[in-house]
């Protein structure tokens, strides 16, 4: 088989991005090349589209519990590594009490990869208010990581993020062309993934439509997440 120049480049740009690296899946050689000029300012992914002004309402439901989570793409915008990120707040009530609320930042390469670079997260318990999930890229050790890749394909695991110690979540895309029925409507073509934290035991499946993003959650814990609606401003 011949190999040529863009297949050299795309081996090249897939191992700096930590695919396929049992180094990176345990966290030691995971440096991946960021280059701000190698952004955009919009995150369009068919899958993952982030669009200012746009809520999803989504169901949480495990055992007896229900929780309510609202997720706005907000106009704000912070720069992390040189980069503009999009600014999403997503937050959790259960209730009618506040359990979490979280600022998340991602942004888009080029080539359509959208990539994750943080998060200020808190998590209201009992006992107070827990922090520990929150990072940024570029600080310390803390990387960021791919949530959807340009053309989403089953393969190899990849890294979402890379926090050491209190954020290193895995994806991995197992299946294309999915349909899922959720409460907003049904959807076709979805991509299905296999999401899952190196710090924890088990994992999730998600479901992402295009031109929506993530429409249901299924996680070992017997935890599902459906998408209620979606509204734009």
């Amino acid at each position: 088989m011949t190999v040529t120049r863009f297949s050299v480049f795309v081996i090249a740009l897939l191992l700096s991005l930590g695919y396929g690296s049992n180094a990176s899946a345990k966290g030691k050689g995971y440096d991946p090349h960021i280059d701000p000029t190698n952004f955009q300012t919009k995150v369009d992914n068919p899958y993952l589209p982030l669009v200012p002004g746009t809520t999803y309402k989504y169901l949480e439901k495990e055992g007896r519990d229900t929780r309510e989570n609202i997720v706005t793409v907000m106009p704000d915008t912070k720069v992390v590594m040189g980069i503009t990120c999009t600014v999403v707040h997503d937050v959790v009530n259960e209730k009618g009490a506040l359990k979490e609320d979280t600022f998340d930042w991602y942004a888009q390469d080029k080539e359509g990869n959208v990539w994750y670079f943080g998060e200020d997260t808190k998590e209201y318990k009992k006992n107070g208010v827990d922090t520990e999930g929150s990072w940024e890229a570029g600080v310390g050790p803390n990387q960021p990581g791919i949530i959807m890749p340009s053309h989403p394909t089953p393969g190899k695991p990849f890294r979402q993020e890379y926090g050491p110690g209190h954020a290193e979540d895995m994806g991995q895309v197992i299946a294309l062309h999915e349909t899922v029925t959720v409460p907003d409507g049904t959807f076709k073509d979805c991509v299905k993934t296999k999401e899952w934290s190196l710090l924890e035991s088990g994992h999730e499946n998600k479901w992402y439509a295009k031109d929506i993003g993530v429409v249901r959650t299924e996680s070992t814990t017997k935890e599902v997440v459906t998408l209620i609606s979606v509204t734009h401003q």
